[in-house]
């Protein structure tokens, strides 16, 4: 049996960097300080009935802000090389491991323990320079254009609305009141917002409605990027927008913009459509007015977050980009695995809270 742990990469590693940093802003670390919840994340992958040489990736959970930090990361009987790496535009947190065609070792678990506490927006500050990190998410990706329709359409939104903050709010409330969640769509769907925009047809989940935030957003020129990651814990909320134990359907993307005032900026349109759908209540009604509100600007952190990356390459690189790694992914010859499938993908993903102090 092999196991490691590999949170002595912290020093080293630019995607971890952030944990130091956030204990230092309270009189505690992440396990003890009040409001910090610890959650230990695993994949249990059975891969015995894929014949031959593959290779599997696994998105895993990175330090972010003030409000999400990586304890440890670690896995048990993986096959012979496999591997913790992190690509080189977004920084996206991935194990990854090649199968031989004659290996054995093809039911293996990989573990990570997270700290999350409920993500708010801070107080204004004096404005911030547009440095190129945050640049970058202005760019236009494979399934995100900035240009054409949802130029367009952005420009019609934030007409007359001239700061960042309003511009943002002005797009959130238009997807808000203009699209609607398809429980029909598979898995958190593509986030294809050109087809979107052209077919007229707003309706899908979270990787489409905060991706359609997104863009809009970028076209406004506004940073914004998506979120993708996994409910951990039920709700304070809503009982439709929180998920424990076998958490293996339960991806959720989030998004954020870019605010000089306030730096990044958590909001969240998407799960606004997922309460009126799952909660059969009206945008009128007072608990969504409320929810619709107070998801401009937080994010409830039963929720753990992967990363940010879109249409990229992964780490080893597969066959072809991704439009984003929030599932399991592998490849066996011609054979693809999609996560967003995990009957047929063999793997459960699981949350379990840990005790405070642990």
């Amino acid at each position: 049996m092999k196991r490691r742990d590999f949170m002595r990469l912290a020093a080293a590693s630019p995607l971890l960097a952030g944990a130091p940093a956030l204990a230092t802003e309270t009189t505690a670390t992440p396990a003890q300080a009040a409001g910090w919840r610890r959650f230990e994340l695993t994949y249990d992958i059975d891969l015995s009935a894929q014949p031959g040489a593959g290779r599997i990736w696994l998105p895993l959970p990175a330090d972010a802000g003030e409000y999400q930090s990586v304890q440890s990361i670690s896995w048990t009987n993986a096959p012979a090389g496999a591997a913790l790496n992190w690509d080189p535009v977004y920084q996206a947190t991935m194990f990854s491991a090649e199968l031989p065609a004659a290996a054995s070792a093809r039911r293996f678990s990989v573990s990570a323990v997270v700290a999350t506490r409920d993500r708010n927006r801070g107080a204004a500050m004096p404005l911030r320079p547009l440095t190129a990190d945050v640049a970058h998410y202005l760019a236009p990706t494979l399934h995100m254009p900035v240009d054409g329709i949802v130029a367009t359409t952005s420009a019609k939104i934030v007409k007359g609305i001239n700061t960042p903050d309003a511009r943002a709010r002005a797009i959130y409330d238009w997807v808000v009141d203009n699209s609607f969640r398809n429980p029909t769509i598979r898995g958190c769907g593509m986030g294809d917002i050109k087809f979107m925009l052209e077919s007229g047809d707003l309706g899908g989940k979270c990787a489409d409605i905060n991706s359609l935030f997104v863009g809009l957003a970028r076209a406004a020129g506004l940073p914004a990027r998506e979120m993708y990651g996994v409910r951990v814990a039920a709700s304070k909320q809503f009982k439709s927008l929180g998920k424990a134990d076998d958490i293996s359907k339960a991806h959720h993307c989030r998004a954020e913009y870019f605010s000089p005032r306030f730096g990044w900026v958590g909001v969240d349109p998407a799960d606004v459509r997922k309460a009126v759908l799952e909660e059969a209540l009206p945008l009128t009604d007072p608990r969504i007015v409320a929810l619709r509100e107070r998801l401009f600007g937080y994010w409830e952190m039963n929720w753990v977050g992967f990363n940010t990356a879109r249409d990229f390459e992964l780490v080893p690189a597969a066959r072809e980009p991704l439009p984003y790694l929030m599932y399991p992914y592998a490849e066996f010859g011609a054979e693809r695995l999609d996560g967003r499938e995990p009957d047929h993908f063999n793997f459960k993903l699981s949350s379990r809270e840990l005790p405070a102090g642990s």
